[in-house]
């Protein structure tokens, strides 16, 4: 018997805040086991003065309402923000630390709910993480508050526990210094050197000059050398290196522009490899993004530096509630370099962006940011009507409650664009996301010195043109296309070049030209004019269709390929013998990374019809484009967006969800 639907202002019952007791489950997924607490710790509770035992922090989790289409068949309405905040707040073991949600009727009403879509982000123990979830009744999210990352290969926590310091033998230790033009030393330079155990690295100083140790190593043990300067250089990369101990070890970095691609570096103004291989140097002048609004979601915007002084607008998330003005103080250059890529100024030097005349938005999150502040970022993106969102992180497991905002922001018109992630393993999330654009990195042959890192990034999955898989890249059946993401220059504080790998730096450059569509493609000045999901699936659908076979032997590897800034802003017609769209077929398999609306990719661009699925449907012809545009989800589902439907079952089965059939058919 179907249960009779509560109303939608009820709250989470009171009980809530009692009992638990034995439960084994973590809150949001009821069938993991709980984590061994760390009250088994032999180390007793009173320590001497000075001294302290190291116990757990309380969790912070993320608690907001469910709200999904399935619920809505069921009959029921989702709880009410404001009531769940009373309860939670009302609870004392529980510490609400922040509400994340619309701070105008315009934010509020961006999902079609009446109600605003409160997310509060709460300390409290596990226990009591657990049976919260328990009683919200399947109506209540409850997650742990990730942690995210900005997704740059760096050293990781061990996967395993193992013995890997030497405790006795040889110890190797070397001098090095690092030159640049003229032999002037290069400060800051990061310096690795890798043994057979743990690596030693170190920063130079005003000398240029650091001194690396290793234990149980030998000159002959040593594998590799490694060096990354901060700016205005190339890495260097030398393995099996003849290592002295007596002397001081010299290395000489070349300047950028010792590079043909980057002659007359920085102070003649370059169109960099990746710029030039998706044709934006033969774009008429005239199209520079002018009117649309573009926010980099990362580390901030140094706006002191010459390429990025027109940088006026910013929220720094992290010190919101001291001083959110701080956005423009970027530590780790992550969100400076993006930002250059897709809106670095056209003054003669450096390096021209995609979108020059685009009105720029940072959203300082890193470092240290979390799940609960990339939602509260996004909530900023919706109330500003931001066009664009550039979102060069991820590195956390799947979370509703970013979906839900995800969702949010597509429905409102904002497109968020995603890099797929630096591990070289599956794609990661929020990239995996069915409602944004993933992007996968390439690389080209001889855009880098041989003798760079970059080199290092080379895969087997190489084309006849010289694209490559870079290997750190992410991929699967969610990639939608690919973008340069091997040796890209672009600018960092202070007022600095770098050049730098990943798909952190991939992605800008499809943000760039998502820019560039929205300002002066036809079709978004007559019927995508207005704000909406449809609008954001026509921006995704035209990038895809856009672009050009990568042959690298996988197409979940590069998804469509590399789109083209001319075809993309209809100034010509996809280039003869190289299809737009020609790896679509496995994309097409997985529906939720391909398309917030699939139903979209029957629309024709230009004066020719394309189809972006030639045969991916034939296993399930009721999920083709066609079959949704005549209304079969329609009548099947009630309307739910089928990516939608789609991504979050498979999500909740996969965590245990007890209700996820209302979220697709038994057997999806």
């Amino acid at each position: 018997m179907a249960k009779q639907p509560e109303t939608g202002n009820s709250a989470p019952p009171e009980s809530a805040a009692q009992g638990g007791e034995g439960s084994t489950a973590s809150a949001g997924n009821p069938k993991r086991p709980a984590v061994p607490q760390a009250a088994a710790s032999p180390v007793g509770a009173e320590q001497p003065a000075g001294r302290r035992a190291v116990t757990p922090r309380k969790g912070q989790y993320l608690v907001t309402a469910r709200r999904s289409p399935g619920m809505q068949l069921m009959g029921l309405q989702p709880l009410s923000s404001s009531l769940i905040e009373q309860s939670l707040r009302a609870m004392p073991d529980i510490e609400v630390v922040d509400t994340v949600g619309p701070k105008t009727i315009m934010g509020a009403l961006a999902d079609g709910y009446s109600d605003a879509p409160s997310v509060l982000v709460a300390k409290m123990t596990e226990q009591k993480a657990v049976t919260l979830h328990q009683q919200g009744q399947g109506r209540l999210i409850v997650e742990r508050d990730q942690s995210l990352a900005l997704l740059e290969p760096s050293l990781q926590m061990p996967p395993l526990v193992a013995g890997v310091a030497p405790t006795a033998g040889p110890v190797l230790s070397s001098v090095f210094v690092v030159l640049g033009k003229d032999n002037a030393p290069v400060k800051d330079a990061e310096v690795y050197l890798f043994g057979s155990f743990l690596p030693a690295t170190g920063t130079t100083d005003e000398r240029g000059q650091v001194t690396l140790t290793l234990f149980g190593e030998t000159t002959q043990t040593v594998r590799a050398l490694y060096v990354k300067p901060k700016f205005d250089y190339w890495s260097f990369y030398q393995p099996q290196p003849d290592i002295s101990t007596d002397e001081a070890n010299v290395v000489g970095l070349r300047p950028l522009s010792d590079v043909p691609s980057l002659a007359g570096f920085p102070g003649q103004q370059v169109y960099t490899w990746g710029q030039k291989v998706m044709r934006l140097d033969q774009l008429p002048g005239e199209y520079r993004g002018q009117g649309i609004k573009v926010a980099v979601v990362d580390s901030g915007i140094a706006n002191a530096h010459e390429d990025l002084g027109k940088v006026r607008f910013g929220f720094d998330i992290l010190n919101k509630k001291t001083n959110a003005d701080t956005w423009n103080e970027d530590t780790i250059a992550h969100g400076s370099h993006c930002a250059g890529v897709i809106a670095g100024a056209d003054n003669a030097k450096g390096v021209r962006g995609f979108a020059p005349d685009a009105e720029v938005h940072a959203c300082k999150l890193f470092p240290g940011g979390q799940v609960s502040q990339l939602i509260d970022a996004l909530e900023y993106c919706i109330e500003k009507q931001i066009d664009v969102v550039n979102l060069s992180l991820g590195g956390a497991d799947p979370s509703e409650a970013m979906e839900q905002q995800l969702l949010r922001a597509r429905r409102a018109g904002v497109a968020c664009i995603v890099a797929a992630g630096n591990s070289g393993g599956p794609v990661q999330y929020p990239a995996s996301s069915p409602h944004v654009l993933a992007v996968a990195a390439v690389g080209k042959l001889n855009e880098f010195p041989a003798d760079s890192y970059h080199a290092q990034t080379i895969t087997q999955f190489i084309d006849g043109n010289g694209f490559f898989s870079a290997k750190f890249s992410c991929f699967g059946p969610e990639i939608a296309v690919c973008g340069p993401g091997v040796a890209i220059t672009s600018s960092v504080p202070p007022n600095n070049f770098a050049v730098w790998d990943g798909t952190s730096m991939a992605a800008p450059h499809i943000t760039g030209l998502a820019a560039l569509i929205l300002a002066h493609h036809p079709d978004f000045r007559t019927t995508y004019r207005e704000r909406s999901a449809e609008r954001v699936d026509r921006l995704f659908q035209i990038i895809r269709m856009s672009a050009r076979r990568i042959n690298v032997g996988d197409p979940s590897r590069a998804g469509f390929g590399l789109p083209d800034v001319l075809v993309a802003l209809g100034l010509q017609q996809p280039q003869a013998g190289i299809p737009a769209g020609a790896t679509a077929a496995p994309q097409a398999a997985a529906i939720g990374g391909l398309m917030g609306n699939a139903a979209a990719g029957s629309q024709a661009m230009g004066p020719q019809s394309f189809n972006p699925y030639p045969a991916g449907y034939a296993e399930h012809p009721q999920l083709s484009p066609q079959a949704l545009a005549a209304g079969q989800w329609q009548q099947q589902f009630g309307g739910i967006d089928p990516a939608y439907a789609a991504y979050m079952s498979s999500l909740y089965r996969r965590q245990g969800f007890p209700f996820a059939p209302a979220f697709g058919r038994q057997g999806w």
